[in-house]
């Protein structure tokens, strides 16, 4: 149980800072109001940071379903800890809305509905789902390659490793978040996806459910093409 409740705290942790610059850039009125995709990825970068540094020794700090699923396929982690893991991911991710919510009150009226989704979860720039799938595909499996790499020499970078990956999320954010704006974890996507369903924001709009299998299939792909691809490198 000590695992499932970090990684409910790490996921938390993720949202609150990653959805929290997002809230920071678009919402009306805020100190940080149109400052731009570098304040975006660099933010989501160190909530990684801060998130797997915060529960790593804990839970190893998946913090995203597609890692837990990308370790089981490549016999890093027991099926058994799958769903419970994945469960407690949507539940920290639903929480750290709600507390993104809860900070940003007094924003929300007068951002226009598209803004207010954007908060929460992610949605393409050019709205085409194969396309948009094969980014998610590409992203992630770039996400995951990296944390196989990342894990197997963290005997040599000890506390350095939760900057690594949040490095990693940077550059992906950088390189990759353009079209679809990098979910790259279904977590991360579905509980704030769900948080802003129904939560009472003035001048709401829907939530985009169309488009929400993206984020969460796109990864649980990339992820298991990036364990294929790491079980059968001689390396």
């Amino acid at each position: 149980m000590t695992n499932y409740l970090a990684e409910v705290i790490g996921t938390m942790i993720l949202i609150l800072l990653g959805d929290g610059v997002v809230a920071n850039v678009v919402l009306n009125k805020t100190k940080g109001n149109n400052s731009g995709w570098i304040v975006i990825t660099t933010g989501w970068g160190l909530a990684v940071f801060v998130a797997v540094f915060s529960v790593g020794l804990v839970s190893g700090a998946h913090i995203n379903p597609a890692v837990t699923f990308g370790l089981f396929v490549a016999g890093l982690f027991p099926f058994g800890d799958v769903i419970p893991y994945w469960i407690a991911q949507v539940i920290g991710a639903f929480i750290g809305a709600i507390l993104v919510w809860l900070a940003y009150f007094k924003h929300w009226e007068g951002t226009d509905p598209g803004g207010q989704l954007a908060c929460f979860s992610t949605g393409p720039a050019i709205r085409s789902y194969g396309w948009n799938l094969i980014t998610e595909i590409i992203g992630t499996w770039m996400l995951m390659f990296g944390v196989f790499y990342i894990i197997g020499d963290s005997a040599n970078i000890g506390s350095l490793f939760a900057l690594t990956v949040g490095f990693l999320v940077w550059s992906i954010g950088l390189s990759l978040g353009g079209p679809t704006g990098y979910a790259i974890n279904p977590a991360r996507d579905l509980g704030p996806r769900i948080a802003h369903q129904l939560l009472p924001l003035p001048g709401k709009g829907p939530s985009d459910w169309g488009y929400s299998w993206v984020p969460i299939v796109g990864p649980l792909i990339g992820a298991a093409i990036a364990a294929v691809t790491f079980m059968v490198l001689p390396w």
